[in-house]
């Protein structure tokens, strides 16, 4: 007896066209809480779930080929939540390091930290430093952690090294420029973003990386982050590669071969 035809199996990633991927996909992690809460649990639990995520995720990007990876981990505005979740954090964040920074370096991930790290308690300032120390000189994807960090922070942070440069006589008004500038920012070799996701079905920028997302494609999910994995991650490059970039030329003009994309 003839068996019915079974429909051909793709992997979603054969679908993609690997030559256009996003150089640097940033993602908001959001709706961890709102995760718990739904199923009768604490905040904690959807935290704990979370980083979870941040595991499948970084290495759904890493077999990729995303060169970067930046995740909005802790706001500045964090720290006004309740003592014990930014407590329950902390300790996330500490056992994370822990866990994962010996496969980070087997992977040749370099780690990198983004915001004002004056704000963590001391031990936990020192391991994370030490774990950036220790994946120093990997060749391959960049995972960049965004921790106690605002977009408005990082511009003032950079605007106050500008302004004791001009105080030593280094650089004088004239000479400032978007490129100088952005010379001052927190991590000013890594590219803008191409993508940024946003999961929990918000439409807001919070705060992230408002100088480098100026030219950035947006990306809204109603997936909440502990259930983000790397077929949502998938869904989101596709979307990307559907769109059209133009950094403010016309349409004409890109397809012509005379923008940026």
């Amino acid at each position: 007896m003839d068996q019915p035809d079974q429909p051909d199996l793709v992997d979603p990633v054969d679908e993609l066209d690997l030559d256009r991927l996003p150089g640097h996909v940033a993602i908001i992690m959001d709706g961890n809480g709102r995760w718990a809460e739904s199923r009768g649990d604490a905040r904690v639990h959807g935290h704990r779930a979370g980083v979870d995520t941040v595991k499948q995720v970084t290495r759904a990007a890493h077999e990729l080929g995303i060169g970067t990876l930046t995740l909005y981990a802790f706001s500045l505005e964090n720290w006004n939540r309740p003592r014990d979740e930014v407590i329950e954090l902390m300790k996330l964040l500490e056992r994370y390091i822990d866990v994962e920074i010996e496969e980070l370096i087997e992977n040749g991930i370099t780690l990198r930290v983004i915001g004002r790290l004056d704000r963590l308690l001391p031990k936990l300032r020192r391991k994370v430093e030490a774990a950036v120390e220790r994946s120093r000189g990997n060749d391959g994807m960049t995972l960049c952690i965004a921790l106690s960090y605002g977009g408005r922070a990082e511009i003032v942070d950079a605007a106050r090294a500008l302004m004791r440069a001009a105080e030593r006589g280094e650089l004088s008004p004239d000479d400032l420029d978007e490129k100088s500038f952005a010379a001052h920012l927190y991590n000013p070799e890594l590219p803008d973003p191409d993508l940024l996701i946003r999961t929990g079905d918000e439409h807001r920028i919070s705060n992230f990386l408002l100088w480098q997302v100026a030219y950035t494609e947006l990306y809204s999910t109603p997936v909440m982050w502990p259930d983000f994995g790397k077929a949502e991650l998938l869904d989101a490059i596709r979307d990307f590669q559907g769109r059209e970039r133009r950094f403010g030329m016309t349409g004409a003009q890109v397809r012509a071969g005379t923008g940026r994309a």
